[in-house]
């Protein structure tokens, strides 16, 4: 279940950094038209940066699908290899959120 939590909370960072970027290269476009060197200067650094940004974010969103995926089959595997457990398990925790639902 940590697991499941790390990867949605991943999953929510990826996808705030590439709202972040996103900004980020709106800003680099509304203020394409001011002049000066040190603007000029600061617009080039940043973009470097959000080169580097972009390829990091890709490269976590590959880790964490990958990740994801290999969870997915690690499921799959043990529930073909243990199928009446994972009947119990689905069937305890059906039951729990059953109660759980049942008191409010």
């Amino acid at each position: 279940m940590s697991e499941v939590t790390d990867m949605s909370s991943k999953q929510k960072i990826v996808s705030d950094m590439k709202v972040v970027v996103s900004d980020a290269e709106e800003i680099l476009r509304a203020t394409a038209g001011v002049a000066g060197e040190k603007i000029g200067d600061l617009r080039e650094r940043i973009s470097d940066r959000l080169r580097d940004a972009k390829v990091r974010l890709a490269d976590a969103e590959a880790a964490l699908v990958d990740r994801t995926k290999a969870a997915a089959r690690a499921t799959d595997d043990y529930v073909h290899d243990k199928p009446w457990q994972a009947v119990g398990i689905a069937a305890g925790i059906g039951f729990l959120i059953g109660v759980i639902i049942g008191r409010r």
